[in-house]
């Protein structure tokens, strides 16, 4: 019971921190502050009451409309929040054996208690970056260096706080020097890796077909999950963007409607941070089968 009340717990703080990001989503673009004014209709300018702030309870109950002059709210709101909190919910249950009440934390080494902490904490931000990154780049093709930059930094710090990075290849703690030195080459591959698809696209096509942002934000993959993990992120993104560029190919009119405004482009971002989430979560055990089927263990 406490461990199911952990999740569900983890998960209604999901939706709350779910709900800021979308402030940080809404707000960022246009250059406003995240801190004020208060939240407010973007149409009618109405200061909203309290219980119209309540995360995901507050759409539904106002069927996606402002009350006081109708305009639609947008789905990003109650997708951005339940996807959070859904998340948050996961990596608690993912965690909650580390916490099992007859162990108790006193059974813990300081060392192996701050893995824990990193590892729950960490998974927990990086997954929170991630979904507000997916949905900037959706909706404004940006993957802004405010986030991808420190995002950077904070993986670096969690991977080393752990001795190893998010989905590690072997369970053992390297050392400090050795694990830099592989963070560093991770980050330097996976960058790397977007930034020859791109000299080549622009050597096929003569123009810029995937942006610098892109690059940061694998660099920011590699740091969290090391190079097999982002590489994992960069094969579930390149797959998901394939099967989405195809329906959209398989629709002439929408494509010829769109082709000269440049609105088929699609966001890769998006896509990479899905594949981040599904590595962070579940990246080992899929890297696990994979090795054992191609017969490396």
């Amino acid at each position: 019971m406490i461990l199911f009340l952990g999740t569900v717990f983890a998960g209604l703080v999901g939706l709350a921190f779910g709900s800021f990001l979308n402030v940080c989503l809404t707000r960022w673009p246009a250059g406003e502050s995240v801190a004020t004014p208060r939240s407010h209709c973007r149409s009618c300018g109405r200061t909203l009451t309290w219980w119209e702030n309540i995360p995901l309870l507050s759409w539904i109950a106002l069927r996606g409309r402002c009350r006081t002059c109708g305009v639609c709210i947008g789905w990003r709101y109650p997708l951005v929040e339940l996807a959070v909190g859904v998340l948050w919910a996961a990596i608690a249950a993912q965690n909650s054996t580390h916490f099992a009440f007859l162990e108790g934390l006193l059974s813990f080494s300081p060392r192996g208690l701050a893995e824990i902490v990193a590892t729950a904490a960490g998974k927990a931000l990086l997954v929170w970056l991630l979904v507000g990154l997916a949905a900037l780049d959706a909706e404004h093709l940006w993957l802004p260096d405010l986030v991808t930059i420190p995002g950077i930094a904070l993986g670096i710090a969690v991977s080393l706080i752990r001795g190893r990075p998010l989905v590690p290849i072997a369970n053992r703690p390297a050392s400090l020097l050795d694990q830099s030195l592989k963070l560093s080459f991770a980050i330097l591959i996976a960058a790397g890796l977007i930034l020859l698809i791109r000299w080549l696209y622009w050597l096929v096509r003569r123009r810029e077909g995937i942006g610098l942002g892109d690059a940061k934000l694998m660099a920011m993959l590699a740091a969290w999950l090391g190079l097999p993990g982002a590489l994992l992120a960069f094969a579930i993104g390149i797959i998901l963007g394939a099967v989405v560029g195809l329906a959209v190919l398989a629709r002439p009119k929408l494509v010829g409607a769109n082709n000269a405004s440049g609105l088929t482009q699609l966001p890769l971002g998006t896509f990479l941070c899905i594949g981040g989430i599904v590595s962070a979560l579940w990246g080992q055990p899929i890297l696990a089968a994979y090795l054992r089927w191609a017969g490396f263990n």
